[in-house]
């Protein structure tokens, strides 16, 4: 008896068949270790032995991983996740491991254990509707001693079943609804995970949202079927098309091939490749690459390839960055203008906060674009309270900030909140409760290249009908080329110029620090433009964004040469 389900990967089919499974393991050298009750000859009475406690001896060690592994692969996981600290979980995921994934054989072969841990590989058999397919991986498992009964358990983990597997994520093996895509660039050339790893997390989202409108057929596949939301571990939030977006499900092993259909994308394959290498210099780092004249996504790269995708979905405070939105801002309310004495003193108060500048420098008889260029905090902080609701409103009516995106893939699109006392000041300069990631930042410095906003995308909109966001208006002639000014000086002169040193042509930067607590380095921030592309790269715990994230940003223009 067959029945199908969907699953959320791409409404997948699939079949759940019940039956017996044999399976083999490897095994030798193990070990064995039991505790013994003992007497209490002067009593007559029997006592318990005592609770152990300690880590596990390698003799507990091998025998515990030995006789869970043998239970694994002889198909018995109710015996298999008694030996475990979490019973239940390690049952239902060893059970949908046989019934779900459809795994007819499980050998598992223990390799030389380092300490309490006992790595593994796997070498098993999938079998649906009559095809077969050996899948192959590495895994390891802890084992623990539990305090209160002192029995040496293994440590339940979702990556004991696969080093992928997260908490409330299962293994899948079904007929996808969504075929396969070959994906190319804007100049047909393929997009392949093997060429750009970066772009693992957006090959998925891509194949999950046009699979079935790029003109394949399905095939057969196991996978991971994706149970959390995509957040990040600092209060990441993401958005696609208004709604909170899943981390794509994750296909591990093609049992029987589809045809893919081919889905053509705005990204430039060799400007990705200096992406990947730009961002992959950093542990951490993200970057995006933008045409300000369409918006269309050139490039986008994350450090680590397979981490979260920071580049579009990331949710950081952009620091000092923020002052090319809050610089219109002033210029449009006439608070501000470029050439104008604008004061720039040690400190600043609102709210009850007090608030310096780097090294609590001063300018003295400074004007409005010294400020801008070296970043000075104050200049901003100063004009708080003259000023409403309307940085929000700016973020949004101009510069896109707050509306919906509809990029092609699950991205989050910037927060500019309507604070009120040391939090409004603190929105001017980029903390506050403002929330970008470089997707968002990149948009800001193309839209002070083209002087008009122009919602970022991935794939072309005629392909699935979508509306792309639209600001309310353009910047003003006027304000555009202030803004332009301002932030060419910061390239040439200011806190930008060492990053974009030699670069000539149109060209344009502003630079970020944002300070988060627990951090002992802020986030580093950097956009910039220069002719034809605009880009933004942040790196977590950077510190200066003019010697971290400008680099990057600095290479990646450039590569226009």
């Amino acid at each position: 008896m067959v029945s199908r389900g969907k699953s959320k990967r791409s409404g997948a089919q699939v079949a759940v068949i019940a039956g017996a499974i044999a399976a083999t393991v490897g095994a030798g050298g193990y070990g064995a270790y039991s505790l013994m009750s003992t007497s209490d000859t002067a009593s007559g009475k029997n006592q318990p032995s005592p609770v152990k406690t300690g880590p596990p001896s390698p003799v507990e060690v091998r025998t515990t991983a030995r006789d869970f592994l043998s239970a694994w692969a002889a198909g018995d996981p109710d015996r298999a996740a008694a030996l475990t600290d979490d019973r239940k979980a390690a049952a239902t995921a060893l059970t949908g491991y046989r019934k779900d994934a459809h795994i007819a054989k499980v050998p598992l072969r223990p390799g030389r254990s380092t300490g309490t841990t006992v790595p593994f590989s796997v070498s098993a058999e999938i079998s649906y509707e009559g095809k077969r397919a050996t899948w192959t991986y590495e895994s390891e498992l802890g084992v623990v001693r539990e305090k209160k009964t002192g029995k040496v358990l293994v440590g339940w983990r979702p990556t004991v079943v696969h080093p992928e597997l997260r908490s409330g994520d299962t293994l899948k093996t079904g007929r996808a609804e969504a075929p396969p895509i070959d994906a190319v660039d804007r100049h047909g050339a393929a997009l392949t995970e093997k060429v750009h790893p970066a772009l693992r997390e957006v090959l998925s989202s891509l194949r999950e949202r046009y699979g079935d409108k790029a003109g394949g057929t399905a095939g057969v596949e196991l996978w991971i079927a994706r149970h959390d939301k995509a957040k990040a571990a600092s209060g990441t939030r993401a958005q696609a098309d208004g709604k909170d977006a899943e981390r794509p499900d994750e296909t591990l092993k093609v049992v029987s091939k589809g045809r893919p259909g081919t889905l053509r994308t705005t990204l430039d394959s060799k400007l990705q490749t200096v992406t990947e290498k730009a961002v992959g210099k950093r542990p951490k780092a993200a970057a995006v690459v933008l045409d300000p004249g369409t918006g269309e996504i050139l490039a986008a790269a994350n450090s680590p390839a397979r981490g979260f995708n920071t580049a579009f979905q990331g949710s950081f405070a952009p620091g000092s960055t923020m002052k090319v939105i809050s610089s219109a801002l002033l210029i449009d309310k006439g608070l501000a203008a470029y050439g104008k004495p604008h004061p720039c003193p040690k400190y600043a108060t609102y709210g009850g906060w007090k608030f310096h500048n780097d090294h609590k420098f001063e300018i003295k008889n400074g004007t409005f674009e010294q400020s801008f260029a070296r970043s000075c905090n104050t200049a901003f902080i100063s004009q708080a309270e003259k000023l409403d609701d309307e940085l929000a409103k700016e973020a949004r009516d101009v510069f896109g900030i707050g509306l919906t995106w509809r990029t092609g893939v699950p991205s989050f699109d910037g927060a500019v909140p309507v604070p009120t006392g040391a939090s409004k000041a603190a929105s001017l300069i980029g903390q506050g409760g403002v929330w970008m990631n470089p997707l968002t930042m990149a948009s800001v410095a193309a839209t002070v290249r083209s002087g008009a906003f122009h919602q970022p995308y991935l794939v072309d909109p005629s392909v699935d009908k979508r509306q792309l966001a639209k600001a309310s208006r353009p910047l003003s002639a006027d304000t555009a080329k202030q803004l332009r000014s301002l932030m060419r000086l910061t390239a040439t002169s200011g806190t930008g110029a060492e990053a974009m040193a030699g670069l000539d042509g149109k060209i344009g930067a502003k630079t970020g620090s944002a300070e988060v607590d627990g951090q002992k380095k802020p986030n580093g921030w950097f956009t910039a433009y220069r002719n034809d592309l605009a880009a933004a790269a942040v790196v977590p715990e950077g510190g200066h964004g003019g010697s971290s994230a400008g680099p990057i940003v600095a290479h990646i223009l450039r590569s226009a040469d």
